[in-house]
């Protein structure tokens, strides 16, 4: 099932435009609202995130079917500065932008699967899936 759409992330209403394309294809894969809303959370949080530290990147959402369960994949990727201190980025609490601090350990609680690949000064690479449960 492989179908994968992205938002270029450069604005605010960029942001926006992710959020919505991922309540989009999670209800198209039948996500409850719960989960529509724990998606959207995610995504505004990685898109949020490559606005504020990297100023471009993409957001791509991907459906995905495996072992008879879907699932939705979400890259948040970007050609940034890279995460200096990544235990400190995924310590609760930690925020840099004056936010609540719900960031990446936020996605991490929010979705099933959560990998970050970081290299300073080259960029940085987020997936994240959430199952069809």
């Amino acid at each position: 099932m492989d179908y994968r759409s992205s938002v270029e992330i450069y604005t605010e209403w960029d942001i926006v435009a992710a959020r919505q394309l991922g309540r989009n294809e999670a209800r198209k894969i039948g996500f409850g609202t719960v989960d529509q809303a724990r998606i959207t959370t995610a995504i505004s949080e990685l898109a949020r995130n490559i606005y504020l530290y990297a100023g471009k990147g993409k957001i791509e959402i991907e459906r995905l079917y495996e072992n008879g369960v879907f699932g939705i994949l979400i890259i948040a990727s970007d050609q940034g500065p890279g995460i200096a201190d990544m235990r400190k980025v995924m310590s609760d609490g930690f925020t840099t932008s004056g936010g609540l601090g719900a960031g990446m350990p936020g996605v991490r609680r929010l979705m099933d699967e959560f990998n970050v690949e970081s290299e300073l000064n080259v960029g940085t690479t987020i997936t994240a899936v959430k199952w069809l449960r």
